[in-house]
């Protein structure tokens, strides 16, 4: 887990207390409005890849993120003082002055948006550029704004703040991290830092907050402006962004191919397109990703076994399965990722080795009376801290829960790869596998 920076406080010219943290050393300053969502900053190091996306930032700038009002650990709001735009722009500005920062870019993610455009708008002497992502001058749908959300389904997703995935069907990471939604990982914390972040009353709160007009000031701006917007973004269409782009002077305007709102939750580049911006020059995207065989192992019938035994002689009987599985991976240099449970989850760089290890495992758990059903996959892995994430984690996961027995199964793609092998194997067809389009031709390693 990332080292978390040291907290500090600003006062707010009504008395209270703003949270913020700054990253990065560069002679560029750089305030983050909003960081797209509601959780707070002071979680960033649980997540790899908004840390990621926060160390990309801070390559190349002094990064200064804080936490409105009202959430996370800056002070509550009051029970009758809902928060506005206006007080937004005037905490940046006391954040600025704690650091005694007279002249910076701006970074308005979402809703943050409109706190940049008119801080940008009422103090350009502060302001050197804005960079708008994701965002808008307006989030209702009008007669002359069609591409707002209708007041209907914004006051739906409001709702959906208390109970994500309540009765309205309404999901929040559904729309603002699509690409998310899948991984169960990500969106356990997702749901545990957003009731971190901020309570049922303070998201709506911001969200009604965030229906503020700023369409008729944005011919005013007057500083270097780039507006970043995601395609398919289904929260904040891209029409949003286009309109920005089309009515501040000078915009520069582009879209990133993605479904994400939240850009940290994103492989796609929103980072590059900012530092190009604010810079003029673009280090290489960092990569985190590597072709990998994926190994996933189950003990069949644990339940049953562990009721049969009792839990301190089922317990001897796992230890010893782990270090059977142990050994087999320092035999055949896999990478253990996790234990699963009743299994184990690794990776190797050679599939030869990875079936090799898979049918030694198969074997020696067998010598402890277990049955083991394990899968095998290979293709790209994406690193998350300790963890693997990826479309091939997911197939070898699928792949060994369709595994009989006792049966070491692999991929179509694995058997490709080790083609002049002595490994032999037994085709089992054609399958479908959940959450993957088409079909997939599996085998059974023979011996």
């Amino acid at each position: 887990m990332a080292e978390i920076p040291e907290t500090r406080y600003a006062t707010t010219t009504d008395g209270l207390h703003v949270a913020y943290q700054v990253e990065g050393s560069g002679s560029l300053e750089l305030i983050e409005l909003t960081n797209g969502t509601l959780i707070s900053v002071d979680s960033t190091a649980e997540q790899p890849r908004w840390q990621a996306y926060v160390d990309r930032l801070a390559s190349f700038s002094r990064l200064i993120r804080f936490d409105l009002r009202g959430i996370g650990l800056s002070d509550p709001l009051g029970s009758s003082d809902p928060p506005t735009v206006e007080q937004w722009a005037s905490d940046a500005l006391a954040v600025l002055d704690a650091e005694v920062v007279r002249h910076t870019a701006v970074l308005g993610v979402s809703f943050g948006g409109l706190a940049a455009i008119l801080l940008a708008a009422t103090h350009p002497e502060r302001i050197r550029a804005l960079v708008l992502l994701n965002s808008f001058a307006r989030l209702t749908r009008s007669d002359d704004y069609p591409f707002g959300v209708p007041s209907s389904i914004l006051e739906r997703f409001m709702e959906s703040l208390i109970e994500p995935g309540a009765s309205s069907g309404d999901d929040d990471l559904a729309l603002m991290a699509p690409s998310m939604v899948s991984d169960a990982s990500f969106a356990t914390w997702w749901l545990r830092a957003g009731h971190r972040g901020a309570s049922p009353a303070t998201a709506r709160a911001v969200w009604r907050a965030s229906q503020t007009d700023l369409r008729s000031i944005l011919d005013t701006l007057q500083v270097p402006t780039l507006v970043i917007h995601a395609r398919d973004n289904q929260f904040c269409r891209v029409g949003h962004g286009r309109y920005l782009a089309a009515h501040i002077p000078g915009a520069r305007y582009v879209e990133i191919d993605t479904a994400d709102h939240v850009p940290w939750a994103s492989d796609a580049d929103f980072a590059g397109e900012i530092e190009e911006f604010l810079t003029g020059t673009r280090q290489m995207a960092p990569r985190d990703r590597l072709l990998a065989t994926v190994l996933f192992s189950d003990i069949v019938g644990s339940t049953e076994q562990a009721s049969a035994l009792g839990d301190r002689a089922w317990g001897e009987r796992l230890e010893q399965h782990d270090r059977a599985i142990d050994r087999q991976l320092a035999r055949f240099g896999g990478h253990l990722v996790k234990w699963t449970g009743d299994g184990v989850l690794a990776t190797f760089d050679g599939p030869a080795r990875a079936v090799q290890c898979a049918t030694a495992i198969r074997n020696a758990v067998l010598q402890l009376g277990l049955d083991v059903r394990v899968g095998l996959h290979a293709g790209e892995i994406e690193r998350r801290g300790d963890d693997v994430a990826g479309i091939a984690v997911h197939l070898a996961q699928r792949v060994q829960s369709m595994a009989r027995p006792g049966e070491v199964l692999v991929s179509r793609t694995v058997v490709d790869l080790v083609v002049g092998s002595d490994l032999k194997f037994e085709d089992r067809g054609e399958h479908e596998i959940r959450g993957v389009p088409g079909t997939w031709r599996l085998f059974a390693v023979e011996g």
